[in-house]
């Protein structure tokens, strides 16, 4: 019987979640959900000194933010917990010193000046990466190289120890990564890393593997940030004897600056002004009273649908030119196999594009509360029945909700200031004579469509014998104070004659002494 797929998403409560990380979570979450599966959130919290307050709810609130619906964790509880490692420690220690017992880890007791003895040693023999392992340990304080009773005695009396694991020293390490294919590694390579801490605490490289295999995970889809561990986790399921139900890996590639020159940061975001995490973040460390500050997608005006697109294709793509893909949608193409092995750029411009896409697909009922909200909050009348009608003429213009206002404040205040340069070139004798003609045929009307104002105006241009391209940039001008926007005569109706003819009087007035020949 085939199991039932099974992944996690595991951060560590350390800060805000990065957009990466996201990322890791939403492919986890596309895999297990086209195959039928669970997906859990487990908090990986073994280092107690950088667990930032708040951390665990900001998680829980991005997830939920892009759509991602968890089946176990923290907050949903399940038959796998606690879903927080801190809460599970005597079940590692419970693990570490079974292998201790088979011969496969090991008691160090070698002090923090031991050790920067041992580097420096090594590095005067010029090893190139000085590491406990396979050879170095032969000569250090540890329980292969200690007598037996001299081991016992510095663990009954107490003494600070760490357990490290005794990877063999001739040895050839397989993995097949569902992304990278067959990884091989010789042992001779890997260092005995520390499973568990002086203070009591796992490692990543213990507590990670012990939680999978109870909580039952079928494939670990994570950053390549630890593909260089993974054959340490490989010869730790083997010795645990659980080689059998060994998750399949699958190590996603790295996030890289816009340029593609090296791994993306908080500094890149801080630079080019975008942001890299999905909700804004405030935190004020304990220790030096500095806050940290952070700009989120969301608060920035992107839409959650967007950025699970964007994401999606930060290094996965689905073999066709569709480029818009709704969250069933993605679930349903998604594959591991179709993930790239190099690092992607971070492109801002195309999550913006998304932005757009995803903006524009929604109905002006479903985008005027943004307008309304920006109304309310400036304290501006207007008129609720033409909010859908003015939303619809922008939202072919904005990226962000915020820019319905920007791009739209015209609707709501008369121009205060005019385009100097459509002035400068287009405010003419023979644009101002039409638009005055213009605005007396307009008078006449009590109200007035597009399509009228359309025929009004060109029943004056073909009247004078001028091409409307020479005079409507300098009718625009007279009723929004640009020289670009939406269709001016569909802007026209949204004003009104009255409102209209005031600001086409108005700008008569004051660029009076602006006229050119």
């Amino acid at each position: 019987m085939e199991r039932e797929v099974r992944v996690r998403f595991a951060p560590s409560p350390t800060g805000a979640l990065h957009i990466g990380g996201v990322r890791t979570a939403l492919y986890n979450y596309l895999f297990a959900k086209k195959h039928n599966g669970k997906m859990l959130l487990r908090i990986e919290d073994t280092d107690q000194n950088r667990f930032v307050p708040g951390a665990e709810e900001y998680i829980l609130e991005a997830l939920d933010w892009i759509g991602i619906k968890l089946d176990e964790g923290i907050r949903e509880g399940g038959p796998n917990g606690p879903y927080r490692q801190s809460e599970r420690k005597a079940l590692y220690m419970q693990y570490a010193l079974k292998l201790v017992e088979e011969g496969n880890a090991y008691y160090a007791f070698d002090t923090s000046e031991e050790l920067d003895a041992m580097r420096e040693r090594l590095k005067a023999a010029k090893v190139a990466s000085p590491q406990y392992n396979a050879i170095t340990r032969a000569t250090m304080k540890n329980s292969l190289t200690l007598p037996e009773d001299e081991v016992k005695k510095r663990l009954a009396s107490g003494d600070p120890y760490v357990i490290r694991l005794k990877v063999p020293r001739k040895e050839e390490i397989r993995l097949n990564d569902m992304i990278r294919g067959w990884v091989m590694v010789h042992s001779s390579s890997l260092d005995d890393k520390i499973l568990m801490k002086s203070d009591g605490m796992p490692t990543y490289h213990l507590a990670n593997i012990v939680d999978d295999h109870l909580m039952g995970i079928t494939h670990v889809i994570r950053g390549e940030e630890w593909l260089p561990s993974a054959p340490t986790h490989v010869l730790i399921y083997k010795f645990l004897g659980w080689e059998s139900t060994m998750p399949q890996f699958a190590h996603l590639p790295l996030l890289l600056k816009p340029d593609g020159n090296g791994k993306l940061s908080k500094r890149d975001a801080e630079k080019h002004g975008f942001p890299i995490f999905p909700l804004n973040w405030e935190f004020t460390n304990p220790e030096d009273g500095k806050t940290e500050k952070i700009i989120g997608f969301r608060e920035e005006g992107y839409l959650p649908e967007a950025v699970v697109n964007f994401l999606a294709f930060l290094g996965w793509n689905p073999g066709t030119q569709q480029e818009l893909f709704s969250m069933e949608e993605l679930i349903q193409a998604f594959s591991p196999e179709r993930i790239g092995k190099s690092g992607t750029k971070f492109d801002i411009n195309k999550a913006k594009w998304f932005n757009q896409q995803y903006l524009k697909a929604k109905t002006a009922e479903e985008l005027s509360g943004y307008l309304t909200g920006q109304l309310n909050a400036k304290g501006i009348k207007f008129d609720a029945s033409k909010i859908s009608r003015i939303i619809e003429l922008l939202k072919e213009r904005v990226t962000f909700p915020k820019d319905f206002w920007e791009e739209g404040r015209f609707f709501f205040n008369k121009p205060e200031h005019y385009d100097t340069a459509v002035v400068n070139s287009k405010w003419t004798n023979e644009a101002v004579n039409i638009i005055v003609e213009f605005k007396d045929e307009l008078k006449k009307e009590s109200e007035v469509s597009a399509d009228r104002a359309k025929d009004l105006l060109n029943q004056v241009l073909d009247k004078n014998g001028v091409k409307i391209g020479k005079m409507l940039q300098a009718l625009r001008l007279a009723i929004t104070g640009a020289g670009s926007g939406p269709d001016l005569m569909q802007i026209i109706e949204v004003l009104g004659v009255k409102e209209t003819v005031s600001r086409i009087d108005s700008a008569l007035q004051v660029l009076s002494e602006h006229v050119k020949a």
